[in-house]
């Protein structure tokens, strides 16, 4: 009877364990069609932010949530893996992905506590649920997490998955993996950790928000000294090394993103173009965006805007010091800096000049040479007083000068005029002040800088540089407007009969305004298209003729580009190539070029610029830009010492926006200050006087880069010598005549009557205005 009872029980057992073991061979067999595959380890793509540099590999911007910096095993210290194998999972190198005593006491907890608890999972499990499977928290997930990991020992090395694990894992502050921890934490690369600090990074992954240095110092400190007490356990260090990490303060602090360069208004254009192109998926693509702006000549850029608008600024007075008496009314000299002003509080005036503290302690000299521009607005030194706060910038001579942040603003756009590239854009004085760029975003009036787009309508229609249009006085009647417009030069004096040479040179409006009635409006428009002016950006009426219309610099830029390359349109562009992190090109910047060689013989490719203006016509342009430079509005800019400058100044109604456009050899720029509320400049304050040095500044500082070439007249061009009164031609050894520029089928062929020696034209003009 009770062997009956024990076979019973047996088979019983048996049978039992049989249908468990079927039931647990196609449970598991089920489970197993629904695991991911863990192929796809083997071609990772980690979501990593996208990085913007400059032309020359410098870091300029950086954008995405995830920061994250993966690195291959072999570049991680052997020690830090010590730490992390200490920290989180000390079989790691033995087990076969999972850790049956770690697996056996999280079962405990649960049958004593029947809570779920953390525990048990190693590296490799980590790994299978971080890569392959969500975050929820169910047996179901645990059975798949156990079954991957064994799937992935089967597949991969050791190596490879504590590669995965470190690339992978959060690390808090938004830092993702090893290396970026590093960075985030301690603003060091991983083979610059110390003992202790790789220890601190090792005890993040259990609870980043729980074990942060920076939020939860205190509970860091004791994740960390656990760590090494392991390390020691498991001897990885030695009892002294053990003391003495343990003994060393943490220095974690949050780390700003390593830019390597500032050029906020260039990243952020790139950034744009990047998410138009690529859309949110950017962020965690890990691109690598090269644009087409060395760092040098941003740097001339931005140094060029910043001293132009302190220069203009300075002319205008001091509004007075930031805080008066600091000390006395609770103010604090802080550490705030905008565009290359920074505060400093006074406390000590003597004759030679103020002594002054800045944020940090440090002590600066400003010498008296440097305070004395104050008086302009009536105030001296002795406006100035020991606890005042007061802005202050630093020289390019390293001097220390009391100063104000301008209230005006500026923009400097620079290209390549073959092909588009964008050398330098600086869209106002600090980005982080107000990130407004005006050198793409604003709307502002041209002025006299439009003038060489009616000129070139009119060569077009046959006109001369020696063509003679009246300067008078003129009226013109506008049913829609209360008043006639009676506009007006800006000195108010009128040269009567004037060649179109002199009348740009110096930017007379009234030949410009009877100019443009002679080829008509609809003419210029279509000509100002070609050189990429929009319609809507063009008025219908004469005040066009002075550049009535809307512009950015970068606009203005663009068209003067067509004088600078022989006559073609290019399109600016900034991005030159676009890499994904693993290096690979994933776009390259083929711009169409201008082709001034292009020729019967050697006619343009499908990479060529379109001709926006015949080579004659540029030609005869570009020489009446080189007169406004060495004898017009533009003089100043002889300083640099070249014969190929080119250009034109530019000033609107009331002296409302002040520009100067011009271009050497392989380079044009477009330079532009006012106010973002159009309020006045001020009497004088003209293109000449306040946009011209900006340009020159920038010139100056980067012409090394583009020798000098001269200028070769194409075919069709010819010189003839003439009577500058009337056009008409004279003899060579008459005195008082010019020689002239002529597209072929216009030059004079008529004789002109003797020049009397009291004509001439060499009365100068100061300026130009719209109105």
């Amino acid at each position: 009877m009770l062997k009956s009872l024990i076979k019973w029980l047996a088979l019983c057992v048996l049978a039992f364990c049989t249908t468990f073991a079927v039931a647990s061979y196609f449970f598991f067999a089920e489970l197993d069609k629904e695991l991911p595959d863990i192929e796809q380890l083997q071609n990772v793509q980690y979501q990593m932010p996208f990085s913007i540099y400059s032309q020359d590999r410098l870091l300029i911007g950086q954008f995405g949530e995830k920061h994250r910096m993966p690195v291959s095993i072999d570049q991680v210290p052997p020690q830090q893996i010590n730490a992390f194998i200490a920290a989180e999972d000390d079989r790691f190198f033995t087990h076969i992905g999972i850790d049956p005593t770690g697996l056996a006491r999280a079962a405990t907890q649960l049958v004593l506590t029947g809570k779920k608890r953390q525990g048990g999972s190693t590296i490799t499990m980590q790994v299978a649920r971080n890569f392959l499977l969500s975050n929820e928290k169910t047996y179901l997930r645990k059975l798949k997490e156990i079954l991957l990991a064994l799937k992935i020992e089967r597949r991969y090395s050791k190596d490879q998955i504590l590669e995965l694990y470190l690339n992978k894992i959060y690390m808090g502050q938004r830092a993702y993996g090893l290396a970026a921890s590093a960075q985030t934490y301690y603003g060091k690369n991983l083979s610059e950790l110390s003992l202790p600090q790789q220890a601190m990074i090792a005890g993040l992954p259990k609870a980043p928000s729980i074990y942060n240095p920076i939020t939860n110092p205190e509970r860091a400190l004791q994740r960390r000294n656990y760590v090494l007490r392991r390390m020691l356990e498991l001897k990885y260090i030695d009892e002294n090394t053990y003391r003495s990490a343990l003994n060393t303060a943490d220095d974690a602090a949050l780390q700003p993103v390593n830019i390597e360069f500032q050029a906020p208004y260039v990243a952020e254009m790139a950034r744009q173009e990047i998410m138009a192109q690529f859309g949110d998926a950017a962020y965690t693509l890990g691109l690598k965006v090269y644009t087409t702006v060395p760092s040098e000549f941003q740097r001339a850029a931005d140094r060029a805007l910043q001293e132009a608008v302190h220069e203009y600024d300075e002319r205008h007075g001091y509004r007075g010091p930031l805080t008066k008496n600091a000390s006395g009314n609770g103010a604090i000299l802080t550490d705030t800096v905008i565009g290359d002003c920074r505060q400093a509080q006074i406390v000590g005036l003597t004759e030679s000049g103020i002594t002054a503290t800045i944020h940090g302690g440090d002590r600066i000299q400003i010498d008296r040479s440097n305070i004395e521009w104050i008086k302009r607005s009536g105030a001296n030194r002795t406006s100035l007083h020991s606890g005042d706060l007061i802005w202050v910038r630093r020289l390019n001579s390293g001097d220390w000068a009391l100063t104000q942040v301008p209230e005006v603003e500026g923009a400097l756009t620079a290209l390549n005029p073959n092909n588009g590239a964008i050398l330098a854009l600086s869209g106002g004085f600090d980005f982080y002040h107000s990130k407004y760029n005006r050198a793409t975003q604003s709307k502002r009036q041209p002025g006299s800088g439009f003038k060489p787009i009616i000129y070139t309508a009119a060569f077009e229609k046959g006109f001369t540089p020696a063509s003679i249009i009246n300067d008078a006085p003129i009226v013109i009647e506008d049913p829609s407007q209360e008043n006639d417009w009676r506009p007006e030069n800006y000195n108010r004096r009128y040269l009567g009969p004037t060649p179109l040479r002199v009348a740009l040179r110096e930017s007379i409006n009234l030949v410009s305004i009877r100019l443009l009635q002679e080829i008509g409006v609809t003419q210029a428009i279509d000509t100002a298209r070609r050189f990429g002016f929009d319609k809507e950006q063009l008025p219908t009426t004469l005040s066009l003729a002075l550049g009535s219309g809307y512009a950015s610099p970068l606009r203005m830029a663009t068209a003067y580009a067509v004088f600078a390359n022989g006559g073609f349109l290019v399109t600016p562009y900034l991005i030159e190539r676009i890499e994904n992190n693993d290096g690979a090109v994933l776009f390259q910047a083929q711009p169409p070029i201008a082709c001034a060689d292009c020729n019967e013989l050697n006619p343009p490719q499908e990479t060529s610029a379109p001709r926006a203006i015949s080579a004659k016509t540029n030609f005869l342009i570009n020489s009446l830009l080189r007169d406004v430079v060495q004898r017009g509005t533009a003089t100043q800019a002889k300083q640099l010492g070249r014969n190929d400058l080119a250009g034109k100044t530019g000033t609107t109604n009331e002296q409302r926006d002040a520009w100067f456009n011009g271009f050497a050899t392989g380079i044009v720029a477009s330079t532009w200050i006012g106010y973002d509320d159009s309020l006045p400049l001020g009497h004088g304050e003209t293109g000449g006087k306040v946009a011209l040095p900006m340009w020159i500044k920038f010139i100056k500082a980067v012409q090394h880069h583009f020798p000098e070439k001269p200028e070769t007249p194409p075919a069709g061009i010819v010189q003839a010598y003439i009577n500058p009164r009337d056009g008409l031609l004279l003899e060579p050894n008459e005195k008082g005549g010019i020689w002239e520029y002529f597209a072929e089928e216009t030059a004079p062929k008529t004789m002109s009557a003797p020049i009397q020696p009291e004509e001439s034209f060499e009365e100068e003009f100061n300026e130009e205005s719209l109105f």
